[in-house]
């Protein structure tokens, strides 16, 4: 019995057609028009409607989606998923102001999300002074001292991550 390639098309009796998007010794993984992404066994009962050849040069699905999510943790702002912690979730900030103006109410879970982009961002910053080619070291130096400010700055908020490798941290006292 000879494999099919990744791009193979086929019709399966029951999930209709589909491309193969990986293969394996006893599985293709195949995306289906109606059903999407399904595995089923390499001698299961389906019809080829276009064979491609088992090219061991070929990219997987899985493997083109891995490349990107490594691309775009490389080049964006966020660079993992971070936790809430649990006593937080589905709660809500309020903001009451001194005067009779209203109430200003947000979802913490929102003020959680920018104070991370906030902390990410300060990361970011970071990387790109320190790996700067147009700052001397005292330059960077004195750039860091005030980015480890910011971050004691914003320890407060630390009461809202789950873990404490997330935590901002300062300068600590000696």
């Amino acid at each position: 019995m000879k494999l099919l390639g990744i791009g193979s098309r086929i019709n399966h009796p029951e999930y209709g057609k589909g491309v193969v998007t990986n293969v394996s010794s006893i599985h293709y993984w195949v995306t289906f028009l109606e059903k999407g992404l399904e595995t089923i066994n390499i001698d299961a009962d389906f019809e080829v409607i276009e064979a491609l050849e088992d090219d061991v040069d070929s990219v997987s699905f899985f493997d083109v989606e891995s490349s990107l999510v490594k691309i775009l943790e490389k080049w964006s702002d966020t660079h993992e998923k971070v936790a809430m912690a649990d006593k937080w979730k589905g709660g809500k900030l309020i903001l009451e102001p001194d005067d009779n103006t209203s109430n200003k109410e947000m979802p913490i879970d929102t003020f959680f999300h920018k104070i991370v982009m906030v902390r990410d961002r300060i990361r970011v910053m970071e990387q790109k002074i320190n790996s700067s080619k147009n700052l001397d070291d005292q330059e960077k130096v004195d750039l860091q001292q005030y980015i480890t400010r910011i971050y004691g700055s914003l320890t407060s908020f630390n009461v809202l991550f789950k873990t404490k490798n997330d935590y901002f941290v300062g300068e600590r006292s000696k």
